[in-house]
């Protein structure tokens, strides 16, 4: 009988079953939060981002549409993730500082990749910086967990294009953007491997299994902080050769 439930029309479903329905895949969203809550710093609430994944839920269930052949399940999960992260970057509860401190960064590692032709190693970028090596990935930890959610859908392993269209608003589920962002996606692809291995290594753990940063440190058997310099740097790199091959995909 519940299972059934899934499979009617939107229109169909009456206000006790989308009671039901909110309830039923209400764990869903908390443990949604808090994956994404464990990649944030402390100062991040974690109620706040239930609440933003409750909304997200809310809005899967009133738009699910059956005859797309995906399970509300999976499509309620794409629709709390995307309200999780948007609420984030609404919020901008980074520091301004850090934010310059994470630009400064990265346009350091765009230069270097400029000027050698290859991925710059650490102590190179430190001396592009003015910096001593341990200084620089003092600012490495500084900066982690800025980035949150900017490379999220587009290193989904699962990323297809019937899948980004659920995560679009209205006007950006059209053939022309879904194109696009799969070209963004082989461009990331590219970028990635270009990385050092370790970042790549990294990278694979902490987005596509979604591993936590002391999880990954302890099967890399390396200090936590550690593995949070290497994932700052990859996001770095990411983010400078994407934006130097198509500028303006930030925003």
């Amino acid at each position: 009988m519940a299972a059934a439930a899934y499979l009617y029309p939107v229109a169909a479903i009456s206000e006790a079953e989308r009671e039901r329905l909110i309830l039923h895949h209400l764990p869903q969203v908390r443990l949604i939060a808090r994956k994404i809550h464990e990649r944030l710093p402390e100062t991040a609430n974690f109620d706040d981002l239930v609440s933003a994944g409750t909304l997200g839920l809310i809005a899967a269930i009133d738009n699910f549409d059956p005859r797309q052949n995906v399970k509300l399940k999976t499509y309620a999960e794409f629709r709390i993730r995307g309200a999780i992260l948007d609420s984030l970057r609404e919020l901008d509860w980074a520091p301004r500082q850090k934010r310059k401190q994470a630009r400064e960064l990265e346009s350091a590692i765009a230069r270097l990749e400029q000027k050698f032709g290859r991925s710059p190693q650490e102590e190179e970028i430190a001396l592009e910086l003015g910096l001593s090596v341990e200084e620089y990935r003092q600012q490495l930890n500084e900066v982690d967990g800025l980035n949150i959610g900017e490379i999220d859908f587009l290193t989904s392993p699962s990323g297809e294009a019937r899948e980004l269209k659920y995560m679009a608003s209205a006007g950006e589920d059209s053939p022309a953007v879904l194109v696009e962002r799969s070209q963004l996606e082989g461009l990331l692809a590219e970028c990635i491997d270009r990385i050092p291995k370790v970042e790549r290594t990294v990278l694979s753990l902490y987005f596509y299994e979604e591993l936590t940063l002391k999880e990954i440190a302890e099967m890399m058997d390396v200090h936590l902080s550690r593995v949070s310099q290497i994932k700052s740097q990859a996001v770095l790199r990411l983010r400078a050769a994407i934006g130097k091959r198509w500028p303006g995909v930030r925003s």
